[in-house]
């Protein structure tokens, strides 16, 4: 082969080397436009713990996505026990919040600003874990003494999403941990697209905090306080998805707002609540459908003509009473 020939090829590779680094550079600049910056991270659990902003920017660097699991970090925070790593940012609306990412779960930094440039973690952040301070986590004790009162807990989409905290009190009682799935809660609220849990809490300083979990994650509430008793979510917030007012899908008309306290559809002892699905069917303050199977997504009583009990209470009303046979047409104004 020439020296010529030799010549034309380096310079024909070094050519497709430079325009792959240049696409690659454009893809990254286009990935690095999330929606909230970086404070700190945080992993370990919440008696033990490190600050690992500085390792996530290297992370950062080489991929958008990695596998959480120690080896990453270079370090096993607490051995034995299975670990998080907490991101906390601040929002385009100055709000904080708070991601969790379970131990050998993917982390995607798509969310994050500048992610890949690693141009975040310039501080902000005042606390620790969690509490407000930078110590070492909550105290050892039981599990239900954690650092955050849950106000409220909504799942869905940002366009369609509705309240779960009640159904959430329920499976707090039943597990500390469980995965986030549709099943969990009954409701489906913006099918075919990827949701979102967000608890909406109090921490010790006073200050409002959101936590939110992505589909198919680990939901663990040792981090909030009376978790297992379901001793929360008796108020205190005033915002919906994300603002300060209520933006989701239980839209106010004429500064009122119906409230569905439950619903239950079936014959006899065979029925199955279906508050939630009714929530998510209120459309301003009224509400107008035919009552059948399709409520509960099944026939919970197969051959008897099911009825549905419904409770509820205009926004400043009386709680009402209303019972619907099957195939009638509720009407709430």
């Amino acid at each position: 082969m020439s020296l010529a020939t030799i010549l034309r090829q380096g310079w024909t590779a070094l050519v497709l080397m430079l325009m792959l680094a240049a696409t690659a550079s454009a893809q990254r600049g286009r990935d690095d436009d999330g929606e909230y910056q970086i404070l700190q991270a945080r992993y370990g659990t919440a008696q033990h713990h490190v600050d690992v902003t500085q390792q996530l920017k290297q992370l950062a660097r080489q991929d958008r996505r990695f596998k959480l699991v120690n080896d990453v970090f270079g370090v096993d925070p607490d051995p034995g026990r299975r670990k998080t790593l907490r991101i906390f940012a601040r929002g385009r609306d100055g709000q904080q919040r708070t991601f969790e990412y379970e131990e050998y779960s993917q982390v995607d930094g798509s969310q994050f600003t500048g992610w890949g440039r690693g141009d975040w973690g310039h501080g902000g952040w005042s606390g620790g874990w969690g509490d407000g301070s930078s110590g070492g986590g909550r105290p050892q004790g039981r599990d239900d003494d954690g650092e955050y009162q849950i106000l409220q807990a909504r799942y869905g989409t940002a366009q369609h999403h509705v309240d779960v905290t009640q159904k959430l009190k329920q499976l707090a009682r039943q597990d500390r941990r469980f995965k986030l799935v549709n099943d969990v809660f009954g409701v489906d609220p913006d099918p075919g697209r990827r949701k979102t849990l967000r608890i909406f809490a109090r921490g010790r300083d006073g200050q409002q905090r959101t936590f939110e979990y992505e589909e198919y994650s680990q939901v663990d509430g040792a981090q909030f306080t009376g978790w297992g008793r379901g001793d929360w979510g008796h108020g205190g917030w005033s915002g919906g998805w994300g603002g300060g007012r209520d933006d989701g899908d239980e839209p106010q008309a004429g500064g009122a707002r119906l409230r569905i306290i439950s619903a239950r559809y079936g014959y006899g002892s065979n029925t199955v609540d279906v508050s939630d699905r009714l929530r998510e069917l209120v459309r301003r303050n009224r509400l107008e459908l035919r009552v059948d199977n399709s409520l509960a997504g099944s026939d919970p009583a197969p051959g008897r003509r099911k009825t549905l009990t419904l409770t509820y209470a205009p926004e400043g009303g009386d709680v009402r009473q209303v019972r619907v046979n099957e195939r009638d047409m509720l009407r709430v104004p």
